[in-house]
């Protein structure tokens, strides 16, 4: 079971009532785009079967590697969840190994996924609700090139599958030409709260985790999260970002003490960073993996300017047990951990470093998680994505929007001269002169 322990003012927690009250009465901005808040508990069982259906043909047809292309909301959950779930040295893999493409335009980085999956069995997974965003449009490109070219078009055919519109678009109507099979992005759930669609839930299955289990913990907390009430996890949490964000605290950190959580991190950092940064408003969101960062970050975190707040995903209960051995030379002076568990210490230096912060004026939440699994991952998600509908109400703007990524989707492409572009392609070149 996944708690937190905020404590907002009074004032705050009535002004997150009134921010709950426009997301459940469906009457706010961008009230089109609330399916999620209805997933973990409507999902159809088609669904969830036709997920693991794909996941169990491909490891019956000796598929090694699946090669899952999207940016943004459309990677960015499953890259949390397997990253969390998995192995942290690619061992104990229960099921087929997922890689992921079109996140980026990176020649290299392309380059050496084909490299890597050239001797290997590939299926792909390619997301998109148009099909023609730039970076996995370019991906999909490439991948099934060499997909139709290693099985030629009837077996690729098998081993292609999409996840989009569900009538219409560059993808949708490719899958329709090609015959690949597909599920549907809802029209009423945006690319950052689609972690808990077949955009999340198949990759996931095909890695060979639970997403019955998943989703039975995001409608734990769907359930929770839906009382009008004084201890819901996410009016508290949003109340107490927002009431921390009046009083000057303008950056949120998310910490985690596993690195399993690392971007868990990233996928929060979507969320919350194009929910709410909008209209010259928003808590800007930043995430560190401590102990290892505070080798890095953390003189700042302790010393610098006095504009930040930390909240702490704070793990009960380790996966594995490793205890610190003892040394007769002592070298090192630390034989006063022999027989310690490694997490005991990790949870010392969580306390320490957090009580350290808050006399450092860098005031700290905790959320806390039972153990990293499936099911407190569910908790986890919906949580975050309850919590950031209330808050975005609360700041005043649309959280379902994001007209700001536009801006330099225009500049690319008029600098890679894409029909129509010219007269901006010219103000440009003009600029850069």
């Amino acid at each position: 079971m996944v708690n937190v322990n905020f404590k907002p003012s009074k004032e705050y927690v009535e002004k997150a009532f009134a921010a709950f009250d426009v997301l459940e009465g469906r009457k706010g901005r961008g009230n089109d785009f609330l399916g999620w808040m209805d997933l973990p508990s409507d999902t159809p069982a088609s669904i969830v079967d036709g997920c693991c259906a794909i996941a169990d043909e491909w490891r019956q047809k000796g598929v090694e590697v699946a090669v899952v292309i999207g940016i943004g909301g459309s990677y960015l959950g499953a890259k949390a969840a397997l990253a969390a779930l998995s192995h942290s040295f690619g061992m104990e893999r229960r099921g087929i190994e997922v890689v992921f493409a079109g996140f980026n335009l990176s020649e290299e980085y392309h380059a050496e996924l084909l490299d890597y999956i050239s001797g290997k069995s590939v299926a792909v997974i390619v997301i998109s609700k148009s099909g023609t965003t730039t970076e996995p449009a370019v991906a999909f490109r490439i991948i099934k090139e060499h997909v139709e070219g290693k099985y030629g078009k009837a077996e690729a055919a098998s081993r292609i599958v999409a996840v989009t519109d569900k009538a219409r678009g560059a993808l949708k109507s490719l899958s329709d030409q090609e015959g690949y099979r597909t599920f549907v992005i809802p029209d009423d759930v945006g690319g950052r709260f689609s972690v808990l669609t077949p955009v999340g839930l198949l990759p996931i299955a095909v890695a060979g985790y639970d997403i019955r289990a998943l989703l039975r913990g995001a409608a734990s907390m769907q359930r929770i999260c839906a009382e009008r009430d004084a201890r819901n996890p996410a009016l508290l949490y949003a109340a107490a970002r927002n009431e921390l964000y009046d009083s000057g605290k303008k950056v949120e950190i998310l910490v985690s003490y596993n690195p399993k959580l690392q971007y868990f991190g990233e996928w929060w950092k979507q969320l919350y960073g194009e929910s709410e940064g909008k209209e010259g408003r928003g808590i800007f969101p930043a995430s560190v993996n401590f102990t290892t960062d505070l080798h890095s970050m953390g003189q700042y975190i302790q010393e610098g300017e006095r504009m930040l707040f930390e909240t702490v995903i704070s793990v009960e209960h380790a996966g594995r047990e490793l205890t610190v051995c003892d040394d007769p030379q002592n070298l090192d002076g630390l034989n006063f951990l022999s027989g310690k568990h490694l997490e005991h210490c990790n949870r010392m230096a969580e306390t320490g470093t957090r009580l350290a912060h808050e006399d450092g004026g860098v005031p700290n939440g905790r959320v806390t998680v039972e153990r990293i699994d499936e099911f407190n991952l569910g908790e986890l998600f919906f949580l975050f994505e309850k919590a950031c509908g209330i808050s975005a109400y609360m700041l005043g703007v649309n959280p379902f929007d994001q007209p700001g990524v536009e801006a330099y989707k225009k500049n690319m492409f008029a600098l890679l001269g894409k029909p129509g572009y010219e007269a901006q392609a010219e103000a440009i070149r003009e600029r850069l002169r």
